[in-house]
């Protein structure tokens, strides 16, 4: 799949949504802002059910310039903020049954599997490791590079997952890199810029649509400069350390 269409519908108080058509290309990425309650949740929940004039926002999603054809599954993969297993397998008992469910080689999974999950998240995953003893960061690494590496699904839903403790660039490389159609929902102002586009929610509805400018990419730098901070702050702390301010010359 090339292109994903997102045609515009209508807000929550009836009139058309100002941005008429989002298209998103394999191997972009696209922030959905905005206030809480402005409707980020729901556009992606409307990429998620394949709409076609069937949700409140009566919007419509295109594959390929096309409906998708009627029962058509597997098609998009989600990550939320709140990632829980039902089953309580170990790892790598359950990336080689999702491998298994896709006619893939589960065994030659795993190790690749594992090794980008340990690239997202400073605490290690082990193939030994029972699923429901997995911190949150280590849950959401793991379902990343689950998707980026095994699931055919080529669009990617993350909903707010910023405070997960994980490596937002490389997540988000990881996807797109591999041809994904990534859409992520964010509050994070890097996590925003990240994307060379966003579209602003408003009461329900596309208000807009943002591409990254060059001061923009300048201004990149310096915030991820300063999350990178709060990072090495977070894990001193809470490893028991002390934080120092930093001599001067």
């Amino acid at each position: 799949m090339n292109t994903l269409d997102i045609l515009g519908g209508k807000n929550r108080g009836g009139s058309p949504e100002p941005v008429e058509r989002v298209r998103v290309r394999s191997g972009e990425s696209l922030a959905v802002v905005g206030p809480t309650g402005s409707g980020k949740s729901e556009l992606l929940a409307d990429i998620a059910q394949l709409a076609q004039g069937d949700t409140p926002s009566r919007r419509h999603v295109l594959l390929d310039g096309r409906p998708p054809l009627i029962g058509a599954s597997g098609l998009v993969g989600t990550l939320s903020q709140r990632t829980n297993f039902v089953m309580d397998a170990d790892v790598g008992s359950f990336i080689r049954m999702h491998a298994a469910v896709l006619g893939k080689d589960g065994s030659g999974c795993v190790e690749r599997v594992l090794a980008l999950a340990n690239e997202l998240c400073g605490e290690p995953v082990d193939a030994v490791d029972r699923l429901q003893g997995l911190s949150g960061g280590q849950a959401r690494s793991l379902m990343i590079a689950d998707i980026a590496l095994i699931s055919d699904a080529p669009v990617v839903l993350i909903d707010e997952v910023e405070n997960a403790g994980i490596d937002k660039h490389r997540a988000l490389e990881a996807l797109t890199g591999r041809g994904k159609i990534v859409l992520t929902a964010t509050h994070d102002p890097v996590l925003m810029l990240m994307n060379d586009r966003r579209v602003v929610m408003r009461g329900g509805g596309m208000q807009a649509l943002i591409e990254r400018d060059g001061e923009e990419r300048v201004r990149l730098e310096d915030l991820a400069a300063c999350d990178a901070e709060l990072l090495t702050a977070r894990d001193t702390l809470r490893g028991g350390g002390r934080l120092r301010r930093e001599a001067r010359a």
